[in-house]
């Protein structure tokens, strides 16, 4: 895990198999499965991103989407998209050592798989994670759904070394359309993670903590349930500040995530990134444009975080 190289050929070739075989990108899922599949289990888990030889300054970019029935077709777009992501970090070198890592957020209320977690990948394997995910397409539809349990994984339960060795916060994006529950409850954490808790955590503490380590994002993208809802949209400008993305098409998330990541490495100013994109043959450029317009051109500051004290290497971890 972490090794390797994305490889749209072979990303390609998949594809070209599963539509001679009427198999689908999303297999698990779509034959049956109703539990977690064991590679993204939280329970017990943790996920890593590692310098090593072949990636000497990695990235860790973290994409985590909602599952629930309001969001419809986000996973199976950004399953299509995946080689507009890889292609532009690297062939435009947005970012040099990229590791991605998908999971899926639902409601730990009342679904049956609230929280999946893949690995940190820097090949095809981040395909094969999505295959993996569970469109469970639940939700309470209460406007709530559990993303407070995802940003209590990424903080607690993720090491990367872009942010331990180099203080360079790693990238998270949540694909999201609806408000997290106030607090990270206990019950919930031990149930699917594995942890104890002695009391709850508040939102905005996790969101401090996540944001230490992490540049945080959330996107709300047209086409689902609550697109363009103003009380989803304050609610996480209330927390999250200008990282939050509205997006006019759907289309557009990969190319977003791309971009944004370029503009917080200082590879790319958004004149450039949205003159690759029309050359890249994208009709995304105009949501693109609306969309980080609110970010600004600048962001490389804000991927810098003081070091951490103290290096963690937790017994939990398992070195890649």
């Amino acid at each position: 895990m972490g090794s390797g190289t994305w490889s749209t050929d072979v990303y390609d070739a998949a594809d070209r198999y599963r539509r001679s075989t009427g198999t689908s990108a999303f297999a698990y899922s779509d034959g049956g499965a109703r539990t977690v599949h064991p590679d993204l289990d939280p329970s017990g888990a943790a996920r890593e991103s590692r310098d090593s030889t072949e990636h000497p300054e990695s990235l860790a970019i973290a994409v985590l989407f909602d599952v629930t029935g309001s969001m419809r077709r986000v996973p199976r777009v950004l399953q299509t998209k995946l080689p507009q992501l890889l292609g532009m970090l690297q062939r435009k070198g947005y970012a040099r050592d990229p590791q991605i890592m998908f999971g899926a957020i639902g409601d730990a209320t009342c679904d049956r798989v609230p929280l999946q977690v893949g690995q940190f990948e820097s090949d095809n394997r981040m395909d094969d994670d999505l295959g993996r995910i569970v469109l469970e397409g639940g939700g309470g539809g209460q406007m709530t759904e559990s993303y407070e349990l995802a940003l209590y994984f990424m903080a607690r339960h993720t090491s990367i070394d872009c942010f331990e060795r180099r203080g360079h916060r790693g990238y998270l994006f949540i694909i999201g359309d609806e408000l997290a529950y106030p607090k990270v409850k206990p019950r919930e954490v031990r149930k699917l993670i594995g942890d104890e808790l002695t009391e709850g955590i508040p939102l905005a503490s996790l969101i401090r903590e996540v944001t230490r380590k992490y540049d945080t994002y959330y996107l709300l993208p047209a086409g689902t349930g609550y697109a363009g809802d103003a009380r989803v949209l304050d609610y996480w400008r209330d927390l999250l500040g200008q990282n939050v993305l509205e997006l006019d098409d759907l289309n557009a998330v990969c190319e977003t995530i791309a971009l944004t990541i370029g503009l917080g490495e200082g590879t790319v100013d958004l004149d450039t990134g949205l003159h690759d994109l029309g050359k890249a043959g994208s009709k995304t450029t105009r949501t693109v444009s609306k969309a980080l317009a609110r970010v600004g051109a600048d962001q490389r500051a804000t991927t810098v975080s003081p070091l951490p004290a103290v290096r963690t290497n937790g017994d939990r971890i398992t070195r890649l």
